[in-house]
């Protein structure tokens, strides 16, 4: 299988989800997914399990777990982050998670898949399709 490493490094004031959609558009990703993400953040735009809407938050926050699946296509992207005192917090990356100090992001991606996110009627969402190429 044909696998591309993807380096990339977030300023601080970026936001994260925007950025690393951008560069999977940019970059024409289609089958590709997170491997690590060692960073910060200012604020937090989270959407927790089974809520409707995200909750935000403000402060000094390290990014514990990044992780997902990515395409230009679609992406479905999960975050972990702690506070000061280590309490920590995840679910579903939206956007205005802003990076404080960096954001340390390594993507990988597979030139012989494509990922599309479809409503299959498994689940009243769009999920994830994998196809060959």
């Amino acid at each position: 299988m044909g696998v591309t490493v993807h380096a990339m490094r977030l300023k601080p004031g970026a936001d994260l989800r925007k950025s690393i959609e951008a560069y999977v558009q940019e970059n024409g990703i289609e089958a590709g997914w997170i491997s690590t993400c060692a960073g910060s953040l200012t604020h937090y735009n989270i959407r927790f399990a089974n809520q409707p809407e995200g909750s935000t938050g403000t402060g000094h926050f390290e990014i514990v777990s990044l992780g997902g699946t990515v395409s230009k296509n679609g992406s479905h992207i999960h975050i972990s982050i702690s506070d000061s005192t280590g309490k920590t917090i995840g679910g579903h990356l939206l956007d205005s998670c802003i990076i404080y100090t960096t954001a340390e992001i390594i993507l990988q991606s597979s030139d012989q898949h494509v990922f599309t996110r479809e409503k299959d009627g498994s689940t009243p969402w769009e999920e994830l399709q994998i196809r060959k190429k």
